[in-house]
């Protein structure tokens, strides 16, 4: 009987803990519910969007593909769409239009990121250009990657390492003709060489070039993957510390492996500045530059041996697997696309000549080719969401209201793919750009 007596007592027990933990959930939420109603009276309402569950919003009913799942949202519920994701507001745009308000009109609002906590891993705490908040900071950091690394001087100047690399390329492909490719490796390590040769003035070493340039694939894949992979610790910021899915510790070993290859080349380059004087900027790479601004002692802001591993984490991710994906899928809507192809054959045999190599100064020229690369990067965006922004203060787009600090995704390749917009929009059509060339000038 007592035992009898005392189990009753813990299911009653029990069933008192998990009555309470429900009302407390219920009133929590409801007591949010009502306080935000009470925080937008006399705003402009949030976008419409799914509905969620208490807590959890609509993290539940999320597909893999968030671009694809966001343009089926648009469809639905309109060119700009709110999703509650755990504690976070998202908002998508999935119209030119808006976008170009996003981007263009409103563009300091909308200057800021929210960094996810893997991002500000692997950026040495968001010391980078893509998470650093705006201000004088960012300035001074784009300031110095645009007049120094993006400068026409630069450029120029760096010509012959480019053409060295891609012909290297062209020799290697050539030399393997009839035998299978792996396409992508080839062009990944390529992009690699003249990014680290821009950077450092130094390449792989021939030797160990392939099996080096695919473990350097290999850890830039696994960043982009865990950049994109949902994270408990970015819906629920207060469980971040925890990092319960262990997203933060494997982007720690990651920027690792990068930080001892950065340590590496700028323990060299001071050594070999120490003893060499006397060189002019133009034979100067990169790190030159910037290890002497780190020496500067007049300047309002110093750069730390932190933020210049930041910036090459930048660079390095962003010129390597983004061109080597988009040459692929170029190659490949040309492999499907006989006619296309045979076009572009033509045009190189016009332009160029069946002696020669073709070179940078011919691309003016090239125009068809041109428009296959600007459909390519219309049907298949390296980044198909950009990288979110965060508005700085609450704002009101297409009569809705932006909260301060939400996410704000531009749906880029939804846009892209929109039929309004678009003739035949699915279907890869370069000539498009030729007949309506300003539609895609860069500019």
């Amino acid at each position: 009987m007592m035992l009898e007596g005392w189990s009753l007592w813990m299911e009653a027990e029990h069933t008192t803990i998990m009555v309470s933990i429900l009302v407390a959930t219920v009133t929590i939420f409801v007591g949010y519910k009502w306080l935000m109603k009470i925080a937008m009276r006399g705003k402009p309402p949030l976008p419409p969007g799914p509905r969620g569950l208490p807590l959890l919003g609509n993290l539940p009913f999320v597909e893999p593909d968030l671009h694809i799942y966001f343009s089926k949202l648009s469809k639905k519920f309109g060119p700009i769409v709110k999703i509650q994701m755990g504690t976070k507001i998202y908002i998508v745009i999935n119209s030119a239009s808006l976008a170009r308000q996003v981007l263009k009109e409103d563009d300091v609002i909308f200057a800021n990121r929210d960094p996810p906590a893997a991002g500000l891993a692997l950026t040495f705490g968001g010391l980078d250009i893509l998470w650093r908040p705006n201000g004088p900071e960012f300035r001074y950091l784009r300031k110095i990657l645009v007049r120094e690394i993006m400068s026409k001087a630069f450029f120029d100047a760096s010509y012959g390492l480019r053409q060295r690399e891609v012909r290297e390329m062209v020799k290697e492909i050539y030399a393997k003709v009839g035998s299978p490719i792996k396409v992508g490796d080839q062009l990944f390590v390529t992009s690699l060489n003249v990014a680290m040769s821009m950077l450092w003035g130094a390449s792989l070493d021939e030797e160990k070039k392939i099996s080096v340039g695919l473990e350097f694939k290999q850890v830039i894949e696994e960043i982009v993957d865990l950049l994109g992979k949902p994270n408990i610790s970015d819906f629920f910021p207060v469980l971040a510390p925890l990092d319960l899915q262990g997203i933060v510790s494997k982007m720690l070993k990651l920027r690792s492996w990068l930080d001892r290859i950065f340590e590496s080349v700028i323990a060299i380059k001071t050594k070999v500045d120490g003893e060499s004087t006397g060189t002019s900027n133009e034979n100067k790479d990169f790190l030159q530059i910037l290890l002497e601004l780190m020496q500067q002692e007049d300047e309002k802001m110093l750069l730390s041996k932190a933020d210049i591993k930041a910036l090459f984490v930048n660079v390095i991710t962003g010129t390597t697997d983004t061109s080597s994906s988009t040459i692929e899928w170029a190659l490949a809507e040309l492999l499907k696309n006989s006619d296309i192809m045979k076009k572009v054959h033509e045009e190189l045999e016009r332009v160029v000549g069946n002696e020669k190599i073709v070179e940078e100064c011919d691309i003016n020229q090239l125009h068809y080719l041109q428009s296959v690369v600007k459909e390519t990067m219309r049907l298949h965006p390296v980044v198909p969401l950009l990288v979110p922004h965060s508005p700085s203060i609450s704002t009101t787009i297409a009569g809705y209201n932006i909260p301060k600090g939400s996410n704000v995704f531009i749906n880029v390749w939804s846009i892209m793919r929109d039929s309004k917009a678009w003739k035949n929009s699915l279907e890869f059509q370069p000539e498009r750009f030729l007949e309506h060339p300003e539609i895609g000038d860069y500019r």
